[in-house]
């Protein structure tokens, strides 16, 4: 068997696949790719349990075959190639990759231990795949780290017959994004439905979203995407997130309207203060239209100001996690509108420019 691909596209679909497949792996066939020639093109699949993805190629094939490969020597190989288009031939259980004056041969395996994947026929929902990575994207830092939070470690997504809504939290902040809404696919009537995605498994599955559509559907606890060129089965977690509705705040004591650019900046400038304390605190001081940004350690203190467009007269002091300001604002552009509450009240963060998007952080309390 024989084929040859440009180094790029190649180069791009082994880094989606290296990303998922083990460097290391008391099953062995777990550590490679299966690569199957079709009428299609050549078809890549690697998985390690959690997460199955297939690729496919458009290559012209000689005399195809299928085999084995080991996944990140293959990768690392094709990174280093010094020329643009990759010659590849499969002899006995020897495949030859050639490139410019570059030539190596790597050892192939019995593709009949690679673990069965199989990817459903039938889709139950069609989402915009941009709208969905960008959504998925803009939520996932309030998912929680520990393993111990149960479902606080996951991404809902939600189906609805009116719109689409990716949500994270756990339990000390929350975002969420809505996005059109879900079309039904070729699996019968449309089923309005949450399902928890592991957060571990949104950057793999983000990479897969580009322009178009992605086609959806949830079988035996996996979300099985497919896209124009990849298929994913995805291993949802069990349960739901809690009722989430009822600790967003109805309204706020007082708003303020702030350059995102000029915030974020200030906010990282007090940082490098604020991690010196065990809270990462950084005081909101807003008094008149200008905000006073404070962070005090033992080992000295920092203050910034910004002037910022305030809803009515007054003062408001309150503390927050520098760190978790921050995540709020990272999807937002232009503008934040900024809602404060009471001490030890959550504080919500929207943008103008995306009024999908909102965000709330629990403030901290005075002496905390």
């Amino acid at each position: 068997m024989q084929f040859s691909i440009a180094k790029k596209t190649l180069a791009e679909m082994l880094g989606l696949l290296e990303r998922i497949v083990p460097n290391r792996s008391a099953s062995v066939s777990l550590t490679n790719l299966r690569v199957e020639p079709s009428e299609r093109g050549l078809t890549f699949t690697g998985t390690n349990l959690e997460l199955d993805l297939e690729v496919t190629l458009p290559a012209q094939v000689v005399d195809p075959l299928p085999f084995m490969v080991p996944g990140h020597l293959l990768a690392s190989v094709v990174k280093n190639l010094p020329g643009d288009l990759v010659e590849v031939v499969l002899e006995g259980s020897t495949l030859t990759v050639q490139c410019g004056g570059a030539v190596f041969n790597l050892s192939t395996g019995d593709v009949d231990t690679f673990p069965f994947i199989s990817f459903p026929d039938h889709y139950q929902y069609v989402l915009d795949a941009a709208a969905l990575r960008r959504s998925l994207q803009a939520v996932k830092y309030a998912a929680a780290a520990e393993d111990f939070r149960a479902v606080f470690r996951g991404v809902q997504l939600e189906l609805y017959a009116g719109r689409s809504r990716a949500i994270a939290t756990d339990g000390f902040r929350l975002a969420y994004r809505d996005f059109e809404a879900a079309r039904p696919g070729n699996a019968g009537a449309f089923e309005e439905r949450k399902i928890l995605i592991p957060a571990r498994s949104i950057d793999d599955l983000t990479r897969i979203l580009r322009d178009g559509d992605a086609r959806f559907s949830v079988t035996q606890g996996n979300l099985n995407v497919v896209t124009d060129t990849a298929r994913m089965n995805v291993k949802l977690m069990d349960g739901v997130l809690p009722d989430y509705e009822r600790v967003i705040p109805a309204s706020a004591g007082t708003t303020i309207t702030v350059d995102v650019n000029a915030l974020r900046q200030a906010l990282t400038r007090v940082r490098v203060v604020a991690e010196k304390d065990t809270q990462n605190r950084v005081d909101f001081i807003l008094a008149d239209g200008i905000l006073r940004l404070v962070a005090e350690a033992s080992s000295g203190n920092a203050r910034d100001e910004l002037e910022v467009e305030q809803d009515h007269p007054g003062g408001v002091q309150i503390g927050f996690k520098v760190n978790q300001v921050l995540d709020a604002l990272s999807p937002m552009e232009g503008q934040a509108v900024i809602g404060f509450n009471a001490v030890g009240a959550p504080a919500v963060f929207r943008d103008p420019g995306d009024p999908n998007y909102l965000a709330i952080v629990v403030s901290l309390r005075l002496g905390a």
